[in-house]
């Protein structure tokens, strides 16, 4: 694969304060990754990224749902998720206040807790189970849980809140704009989109890279415990020095640090988790791993790395 000019992970959030980014900047010796920074406007994102890449393609990761359930798009007489994105209106992004407000035109539930169910979901979109609101990268593997549906909108693991503001407010208007952006996989491979496109974007899941990477969050309290984040410090800054990245001084006493003890340290630590999936599969130590069938390709999407067994 071409080599991108800049490689960049965004871990997102409905709040832009909780918006972190973490990018790489390719040098003559090599990648040179860089402490992470808020995203801030959405409305300059892609000016400000390619000013900071100059020449050559950018590669932009982000940690919201990229796709629709199968069998949800069944239902709603959806055939191509990019020509859907184009077409979303307010309705569909207006999260249901009540179980009657649930159809497959307004599918993200609830807007405020109380009284509320999945089974209401499940029963308002004309599904069977929850299940069915899982894509199959979705799933439970080895190094992890199953994801939350993305229409679900509540509780401290939801991802339905950020996939609006990522689709809604930057992937939709950025194709409408004419910005050059191809958004993998349903626009092509990653290596063919490399070589032809300004802009590729990827879904990612920093929960999944944690195993890539060899990182162990879980004996040590989780991502949000900063003792965790500093207990893995030394294997991100190994997985570094093995993969010929280098890492800015300021990043590295970041890493040692666990990020710190503030309420964005846990989501500027997966910026950086993410940024270095994305390098692990760029320089080919991991392939992309989407599965080559049609329902993948055109509806579902796919987690950059994860692979389809």
């Amino acid at each position: 694969m071409s080599a991108p000019a800049l490689v960049a992970h965004a871990d997102w959030s409905m709040h832009g304060a909780k918006r972190w980014i973490a990018r790489a900047v390719l040098q003559p010796e090599g990648y040179v990754a860089l402490p992470p920074t808020p995203v801030g406007a959405l409305e300059s994102f892609w000016t400000r990224l390619a000013a900071a890449a100059g020449r050559g393609p950018i590669v932009i990761g982000f940690d919201f749902p990229i796709g629709l359930p199968a069998l949800y798009a069944e239902r709603a007489g959806i055939a191509d998720f990019l020509d859907a994105l184009d077409r979303f209106g307010d309705d569909f992004y207006e999260i249901a206040r009540t179980p009657e407000e649930i159809t497959v035109r307004r599918p993200f539930y609830p807007h405020r807790p109380g009284g509320r169910s999945r089974r209401q979901l499940v029963e308002g979109l004309g599904l069977e189970s929850w299940q069915h609101l899982h894509r199959r990268c979705d799933r439970s593997t080895p190094d992890r849980q199953a994801g939350c549906p993305m229409f679900w909108t509540l509780g401290a693991n939801q991802v339905g809140r950020a996939a609006i503001t990522g689709w809604r407010d930057l992937l939709a208007p950025a194709r409408r704009e004419g910005v050059d952006v191809a958004i993998w996989p349903f626009d092509g491979t990653l290596a063919d989109l490399l070589g032809t496109r300004r802009f590729v974007v990827a879904e990612t899941y920093p929960g999944e890279v944690y195993g890539h990477l060899g990182l162990d969050l879980r004996a040590h309290g989780g991502k949000r415990r900063q003792a965790a984040r500093a207990a893995n410090a030394a294997r991100l800054l190994a997985w570094a020095e093995h993969s010929e990245v280098a890492v800015a001084a300021a990043l590295a006493a970041e890493i040692a640090d666990g990020f710190g003890r503030d309420s964005g340290a846990d989501d500027r630590f997966d910026a950086v988790v993410g940024l270095f999936g994305l390098l692990n599969v760029l320089r080919g130590a991991r392939a992309t791993g989407e599965p080559d069938e049609a329902v993948v390709r055109r509806i579902e999407g796919w987690i950059l790395g994860l692979r389809a067994a």
